[in-house]
């Protein structure tokens, strides 16, 4: 088949408008899909984030099919597989003989340092393509970072805003500022409840798929019984009409709110899709501002869904791609302690913690506050090694790919990267779960007692945190001032706080040995 490009598209790639795709005449382009053990078991993946994966490949690769493309389909149980995206590149090679290799840029780096090795391994070209289904390109964003002092999102969106026009008039910010984060915060009120998100009952296809993950990966954490993710981007669009017109409204008060049991709330639960290429998020947002200027959805609720989309998903984009490789390792207050083990089972008397991690077994979701500020906040608190949680954040949850969830967790959460992407660590005690939750009226600790063996162990491990990592925060000028109440303290009740959570942490059971 000499004169036809090989096109590789990979399991986030998923968009008809794909650099790749665009302009090639199908008849000279074999575009090749691949299943492969590489991408399965480089982390322990939640069982429904392979699902949606291999699933929406599938229906990808037949969307594409039924348009006039040729397709070569890999699936993971052929027994012929390589098990690696170059493995099964170079088995294309051999069946095409291609007079290029045309490919858009992978999300991850390591995926991106294995591509930028086919030059050399493949007798034709290999040409890798911008992902231009970003706003910002990594070039633009490194062009904006060099030269800074400090790198700090609101800058960077409000760059955004003005590039793609999105609540703005007459180059000014709509409502006159730039954030309503202010707005956002608002905790959830007895009898809150929201619109149910639609399911989707897995097709032939995705039974398939199913069947196949069982068998593989039994072990795997997760369920299936629970797995409905929209697999196509018809689907995705139906699940994206229904937040439109059922949840948007609210999302904003309501969007850092937990109740027990009530897992999605008005979040729009459309990451996955977004991640994948289901769903352009340009697109999603000039939606969301159509319904604040159709007054059918408030300023704070619209800017607060735009600027996830475009402020921080195009910013930490842009972050890992310049802290890369050196953020994966970057461990700034020497946290060594291992991942509990309860971070797999759920059994803790901590009913946040138990809260949501039910809620990843069950979803491979949990929405940002509790990730950032219950499991986050743990794992900073009580000093947990950032690669063990990195692993594990980016094996649970179906909408984690390495480039959005290592910022996030790594820099975000854990405060590793000592500043770079946030300002100050988000440590807090049990007092902000309490204000933000009900977690903690039927939890067995009690989050008013500050100290001893029932009181809600944030309370000392937020203390023990602060002390601990003393010479590394208190030069830093939005919490170095808690010093001062802590020095107030008289020195019992600080030897009490310190004592409670070193008798907490010593009971913590390792999820592996060391």
């Amino acid at each position: 088949m000499t004169g036809t490009v090989l096109v590789p598209v990979l399991g986030d790639q998923l968009s008809h408008s794909l650099a790749s795709l665009r302009g090639r005449d199908k008849a000279h382009t074999r575009v090749l899909m691949m299943e492969v053990a590489e991408e399965a078991t480089y982390v322990p993946h939640h069982k429904q984030k392979l699902v949606l994966f291999f699933s929406a490949m599938r229906h990808f690769a037949a969307e594409l099919r039924a348009d006039g493309w040729q397709v070569d389909y890999v699936k993971l149980d052929d027994p012929a597989n390589a098990g690696s995206f170059t493995g099964e590149v170079a088995r294309a090679v051999e069946r095409h003989n291609p007079s290029a290799i045309r490919v858009v840029e992978p999300g991850e780096w390591r995926v991106r340092a294995a591509m930028e090795k086919w030059a050399d391994k493949f007798a034709c070209p290999v040409e890798i393509l911008p992902d231009d289904r970003f706003i910002a390109s990594l070039t633009e964003f490194r062009d904006w970072a060099d030269g800074r002092k400090a790198l700090r999102m609101e800058y960077f969106y409000r760059e955004m805003r003005r590039k793609t026009g999105l609540l703005m008039d007459d180059g000014e910010p709509v409502g006159g500022q730039w954030n309503y984060d202010h707005d956002n915060r608002e905790p959830p009120k007895n009898g809150l409840s929201a619109p149910p998100r639609p399911l989707f009952a897995p097709d032939t296809i995705t039974r398939e798929v199913i069947a196949l993950v069982e068998a593989r990966f039994p072990g795997n954490f997760g369920n299936l019984g629970s797995f409905h993710w929209p697999v196509t981007a018809a689907q995705a669009q139906t699940a994206a009409h229904a937040f439109f017109a059922e949840r948007l409204a609210d999302f904003g008060q309501y969007q850092d709110a937990m109740l027990h049991g009530q897992d999605d709330l008005f979040h729009s639960m459309l990451s996955t899709s977004i991640n994948l290429g289901l769903l352009d998020p340009l697109a999603l947002c000039r939606r969301a501002e159509a319904e604040y200027r159709a007054g059918r959805a408030p300023l704070n609720s619209v800017e607060g869904f735009i600027r996830q989309l475009i402020g921080w998903r195009e910013y930490v984009r842009g972050f890992y791609w310049l802290t890369m490789p050196g953020l994966a390792q970057a461990n700034e207050l020497a946290a060594n302690r291992p991942l509990p083990a309860f971070w797999w089972t759920g059994q803790t008397d901590m009913r946040c913690l138990a809260d949501s991690i039910r809620s990843t077994h069950d979803n491979a979701h949990a929405h940002h506050i509790q990730r950032l500020m219950v499991l986050g906040n743990f794992a900073l608190l009580a000093g947990i090694r950032p690669q063990h949680v990195q692993e594990w954040f980016l094996a649970v949850y179906a909408d984690a790919l390495e480039w959005v969830e290592l910022p996030n967790v790594a820099a975000m959460a854990l405060y590793a990267d000592g500043g770079m992407l946030a300002s100050k660590p988000y440590a807090a005690s049990g007092a902000y779960i309490n204000r933000m939750s009900d977690y903690c009226g039927k939890c067995r600790y009690k989050v008013s007692a500050k100290t001893g063996p029932d009181a809600c162990p944030f309370n000392p491990l937020y203390w023990h945190f602060l002390h601990r990592n003393r010479p590394a925060l208190e030069a830093n000028p939005r919490i170095g001032r808690i010093y001062a109440t802590w020095d107030r303290m008289d020195a019992g009740k600080r030897a009490d706080y310190l004592a409670s959570a070193q008798a907490f942490v010593d009971e913590l059971a390792p999820a592996r040995a060391e």
